[in-house]
């Protein structure tokens, strides 16, 4: 599932050629994917111009000049994939050859048109995604939405709020809670262990056993995980196009994720091993990050 640096990446690609569009149509080739009466699709989304791309957590967020907005979650399999009249496209998402092949293919769910030529495909070959219909106003009011905590790199996650969030979890080991995304938006499997690695805390130390300096080091460094995996476009499993036009390399500056039986960066003499911590791969380096 893309975790919130790749959603970034995504809004960020997409925004300069989608900013100012407006949509000439709306296929719906999977109704489960989405969540709105047909009726309801063709009269508010046709004809609406797309005034802003905004993002909550892994939630893209395409704002419409009428009031309402499309919110996106790509789930584990989706795409966003934006093809140009002129052939040239932006593609974000899980990777796959449809991010590359002839759209509409076998994987491709709603289509939308828009008046300059330019299509914008929503592709989920297993159909966990979905796009949904929302008023703009009532966004915060959604179910997901609604039970998400800050971002990370915005003013609302604070020192005093993570360690308020820390506290309400003493007994539980610290990757589920910063995972858990009412404790912090955004933070997937691959940001976890590596900003637990650079905080040099093992994954299932327990929350109330965290010093205030420990805290605050974890703290310093989800921020400063989540801000490099922006820089850097986020990750990619295999080569394919995102929306900036290049491949997510994070991966390539990666500490310790998908990294098992290589050498950790800290420590060239020890190997990162991975495990399981509530049902997650979980990567560390056991010298950087000891349980006791």
């Amino acid at each position: 599932m893309p975790e919130g640096p790749e959603v970034e990446t995504i809004r960020r690609g997409l925004e300069a050629s989608m900013v100012g569009q407006t949509v000439l149509s709306v296929n719906v080739l999977w109704e489960k994917s989405f969540l709105a009466p047909m009726d309801l699709i063709t009269k508010i989304v046709a004809g609406a111009r797309i005034v802003h791309l905004g993002r909550r957590a892994k939630v893209l967020i395409i704002e419409l000049n009428n009031g309402y907005s499309l919110l996106f979650h790509l789930k584990m399999t989706g795409q966003l994939v934006l093809v140009k009249l002129d052939g040239e496209r932006f593609a974000g998402g899980h990777p796959t050859q449809s991010m590359r092949d002839v759209l509409p293919d076998r994987s491709t769910k709603v289509i939308f048109g828009f008046e300059s030529g330019d299509r914008l495909f929503f592709n989920d070959f297993r159909k966990f995604g979905w796009v949904k219909l929302v008023e703009t106003d009532e966004i915060e009011l959604d179910p997901l939405v609604a039970r998400l905590g800050p971002e990370v790199l915005s003013a609302g996650f604070s020192l005093a709020f993570f360690q308020s969030q820390l506290d309400r979890h003493k007994r539980a080991p610290i990757k589920p809670v910063i995972l858990d995304q009412s404790t912090v938006s955004g933070i997937g499997n691959i940001y976890a262990d590596e900003s637990l690695h650079l905080a040099k805390l093992h994954p299932q130390r327990l929350c109330g056993s965290l010093t205030a300096a420990e805290v605050r080091r974890l703290h310093v460094s989800i921020r400063d995980i989540i801000a490099s995996g922006i820089e850097h476009g986020g990750t990619s499993f295999s080569s394919y196009v995102n929306a900036l036009g290049g491949k997510g390399d994070y991966l390539e500056h990666a500490r310790v994720f998908r990294r098992e039986g290589q050498a950790c960066p800290v420590h060239p003499d020890t190997m990162i091993g991975k495990f399981k911590v509530a049902g997650r791969g979980t990567h560390i380096c056991p010298k950087c990050q000891r349980l006791a």
